[in-house]
């Protein structure tokens, strides 16, 4: 993977771009995390197709945020991402905040898509309960200087799965990994954007005309299957999976069977 940075309406942004030269592929991981959240799927189709992971706007190797921002540049942000890459079209794979913005840049800019997948996401507002949870997570990050203990174990339950937690000992070592170190003054931006300000987007998805498939995780404490099938029924002709024994980050948590659906669906069962 070659790391490089393009200059779009939300910062500099770090990408890293596998040598492979077929269909682009590029990837937003969720709040929180980094391009390396696909590194499972990098090491798959990198050598085959072209695989652009992103590190989002104010995490990473990016710019930091000094602002709160909006789906809609969240989405022009990735068509600069295409433009600064030389890429006229490109499938697209997104995780939470990720799918998100998969979804909106999908009906925002039907002519530089071609398939996405889109996992662990939504298309509603937040709810009360959660706008006052992720607050008071933000302040105690704020008091804490970061993710720091207790925070951290709030934090890895939100986004692994029961089975994850109980079976999956590396995958929990990893993500308190990726978690240290995090830039809270940026990342709060992001946060506040994402969770308390998000819109309720479900009658722009219904202009998607790109195929599209959604993903839920059945044990996903941050989007409840109800809710993110809400999301794929708002999608015209959109597939609807459900993954056992996965909470909210799908693709570190079960990558060989993440691969496989998208190797079913963006590349017809190739790799």
């Amino acid at each position: 993977m070659v790391p490089q940075f393009v200059d779009t309406v939300l910062g500099r942004i770090r990408v890293q771009v596998s040598l492979g030269t077929g269909p682009a592929v590029l990837m937003w991981p969720s709040l929180l995390m980094t391009g390396d959240l696909w590194a499972g799927q990098a090491a798959r189709f990198g050598a085959h197709h072209r695989v652009v992971l992103i590190d989002p706007p104010g995490h990473g190797g990016s710019e930091p945020l000094k602002a709160m921002f909006s789906f809609t540049e969240c989405a022009r942000c990735v068509v600069d991402l295409l433009d600064g890459l030389g890429i006229d079209q490109a499938h697209f794979v997104g995780n939470s905040w990720g799918g998100m913005i998969g979804a909106t840049f999908a009906a925002q800019h039907p002519d530089r898509i071609k398939r996405a997948v889109l996992m662990n996401c939504t298309a509603s507002k937040a709810g009360f309960g959660q706008k006052v949870k992720y607050g008071a997570m933000l302040r105690m990050a704020r008091i804490l200087g970061g993710v720091r203990p207790p925070l951290t174990r709030e934090v890895v339950r939100g986004f692994l799965g029961p089975t994850t937690l109980r079976t999956r000992p590396d995958v929990v070592e990893d993500l308190r990994g990726r978690l240290h170190g995090l830039d809270i003054g940026s990342t709060s931006w992001a946060v506040r954007s994402v969770v308390p300000a998000r819109l309720d987007q479900h009658a722009l998805l219904g202009r998607i005309a790109a195929p599209v498939h959604v993903v839920a995780g059945a044990e996903d404490a941050t989007f409840p299957v109800a809710e993110t099938r809400a999301m794929a029924d708002s999608i015209p002709g959109s597939g609807f999976t459900v993954l056992d024994g996965v909470g909210h980050l799908a693709a570190l948590e079960e990558p060989v069977r993440v691969n496989r659906l998208l190797a079913e669906f963006l590349f017809d069962g190739a790799g």
